[in-house]
């Protein structure tokens, strides 16, 4: 998360080490993004021998890997019934044996590299929602085992505030995430990666080679390209159609005097909770995440931390008060499989994204598939998670979503959401309407009036007002930009355009 923006996650930010790029280079493969998904990817393909340079906006873990709640899980968000219903019996069992299998490459490499990042194996719990049938946690059981996932279907979970059936998934995990960037980062720089932070790209064109224009006006040429940018930025609307942007919140508690086991535990509310235990800098917490909403369609955060802080207080007795709070954002592709592979629109360029509340598994199997793709071969896995797939028994989720994005376009005839700039207070921003546009108005600290257009440089949707994030949120695709209009998040790739006040 950039510094416009006001929220800051339990983990503690890795220093900045590298230099912006300043001069146009040649390379085997460019990797952009310095997330999980990124920074995997390099150090599998370094130890594949090939040379590699990683790009990164802002600094590494900037993005979503600093703001995940961290949990290491092979049970899919979207529930197993519904997997198998859309994928079949074969598919889920591949989708859940991937997500196992990158809890357990993730374990090697800490192993390997000697990554000192509190990984530790637990259990997971998938526990009932006050208004959820007995019946629920029956069928989930059913269908993980046909998935082959190793469940038990047991009384109750073992946190008393949580009563009734509950579905225990073995094999789980948990780990510090920036720690083990930093320690992805050292053994990708010692098999001789190249990192450059603070270097923006603004354009990718694929070919071969495949050219990408960075800050500066500097560009890399690269035999193959690999977009890990959570939104891709190469890709321009076939995947932007497949997967809907969500913003999820969490807050990090003191544990005070509660005994809540060391466990990963999540709801069948929806949106859903979900808990862990962390520790950061020496000091313990109870991380607690959920309250998601569609990315630009509500400015209620105030509200929706308060309401993870009373569920905390309600489900977890004596735990003390909140220490950090922030939001994040995921991508929900609409079967439920994220995207890993070769990019549609472009030629020798791979991406990865859609990775659900899974991003740590997610970001890790782009590691484990993107370098054999990037090198010609196939992956067991390649056609479960390829970006060009549709399923059918998906399509239901894929018109209301897409008619929701359709939805938004009326905002061009809406009214304002201030009739003039002059009710904006410091630190606020706003839709002003002038001369029949649509302006982004922001007013700083220091009482300086920011104009932008409203326009998201993506698809032309105008941008909401995120009052929590101080950002400007697309209500379409999800880009997001600073309040003084940079653009913080794709697909856009440019700034909202200045307007003359």
């Amino acid at each position: 998360m950039t510094t416009t923006e006001r929220s800051r996650s339990v983990w503690t930010p890795l220093p900045n080490r590298h230099e912006p790029l300043r001069e146009s280079v040649s390379t085997e493969v460019c990797v952009v993004g310095a997330g999980i998904a990124g920074l995997s990817t390099a150090y599998a393909l370094a130890r594949r021998g090939r040379q590699v340079v990683l790009l990164e906006k802002a600094m590494i873990g900037a993005g979503e890997t600093g703001q995940t709640t961290a949990h290491l899980s092979s049970a899919l968000d979207e529930g197993f019934p519904r997997l198998v219903r859309i994928h079949g019996k074969e598919r889920a069992r591949a989708g859940h044996r991937s997500h196992a299998a990158a809890i357990d490459q993730i374990e090697r490499w800490v192993r390997e590299e000697e990554i000192g990042c509190d990984f530790h194996r637990l259990d997971g719990y998938l526990v009932r929602a006050e208004n959820a049938s007995p019946e629920d946690m029956r069928e989930e059981a059913r269908a993980a085992r046909t998935a082959g996932a190793e469940v038990e279907l047991i009384k109750t979970a073992p946190v008393a505030s949580f009563s009734g059936p509950s579905v225990c998934y073995r094999g789980q995990g948990r780990f510090h995430p920036l720690a083990y960037l930093a320690g992805l980062e050292e053994a990708f720089l010692r098999r001789g990666g190249r990192i450059h932070t603070g270097t923006a790209v603004e354009e990718v064109s694929g070919g071969s080679p495949v050219e990408l224009g960075v800050t500066g006006g500097h560009t890399v040429s690269a035999s193959r390209a690999v977009i890990t940018t959570n939104s891709p930025i190469s890709s321009w609307i076939a995947i932007h159609s497949k997967q809907a942007p969500y913003r999820t919140f969490a807050i990090a508690l003191d544990p005070g005097r509660s005994d809540f086991p060391d466990i990963l535990l999540w709801d069948t509310a929806e949106p859903y909770h979900y808990v862990r235990r962390a520790r950061d800098g020496g000091r313990s917490y109870i991380i607690v995440g959920g309250a998601d909403h569609k990315t630009g369609q509500a400015d209620d955060g105030q509200e929706r931390f308060e309401a993870l802080e009373r569920w905390s207080g309600e489900h977890i007795p004596g735990v003390g008060e909140v220490v950090h709070r922030w939001s994040g954002q995921v991508w929900e592709p609409m079967d439920g499989l994220g995207h890993i592979g070769a990019d549609p629109e472009n030629e020798n360029v791979f991406l990865s994204t859609g990775d659900s509340g899974h991003g740590m598994t997610h970001g890790t199997l782009a590691g484990m598939i993107l370098p054999a793709l990037v090198d010609g071969e196939d992956h067991e896995w390649r056609e479960i998670y390829d970006p060009s797939r549709f399923r059918g028994r998906a399509a239901g989720t894929y018109a209301q979503e897409n008619l929701n994005v359709a939805r938004q376009y009326a905002d061009w005839v809406s009214s304002g959401d201030v009739s003039e700039t002059g009710e904006l207070r410091p630190g606020e921003g706003g839709i002003v309407v002038r001369n029949g546009k649509r302006v982004a108005a922001y007013r700083d600290e220091e009482g300086t009036l920011h104009l932008r257009t409203a326009t998201c440089r993506h698809l032309g949707c105008v941008v909401h007002w995120n009052g929590t994030e101080r950002s400007w949120d697309c209500p379409c695709h999800g880009s997001r930009f600073a309040p003084t209009g940079e653009v913080l998040t794709g697909p856009a790739r440019q700034d909202l355009e200045p307007v003359e006040d």
